[in-house]
């Protein structure tokens, strides 16, 4: 469940991080996923928007998209890529008793 204070944690993270060079994945429908650079360029109070390194495209993305992991976002920091938030926990799987 996505509380107010993750979608306002998510906020101020982003805002913190406007200019940076990120890498957007999500899917395209059908099993077909996309995976692109962008720079963070502006964050509002409901979404933020990014331009495409190639294309010079920008597209829009709400918070929640990335909280319900519609959308993965990955910043750059130093010469490597981490995820915007954690990758989400496997499931645990339970045994049925008979």
């Amino acid at each position: 469940m996505i509380c107010s204070t993750d979608i306002m944690n998510l906020k101020t993270d982003i805002l913190g991080k406007v200019g940076q060079k990120i890498i957007v994945k999500g899917s395209l429908g059908r099993n077909r996923t996309f995976e692109k650079e962008a720079t963070i360029e502006k964050a509002y109070p409901n979404i933020f928007t990014v331009k495409y390194l190639e294309g010079s495209r920008n597209a829009t993305y709400s918070y929640t998209d990335v909280l319900t992991r519609t959308v993965e976002v990955e910043v750059l920091t130093g010469e490597t890529y981490s995820p915007l938030i954690p990758p989400a926990p496997e499931p645990v799987k339970r045994k049925n008793k008979l």
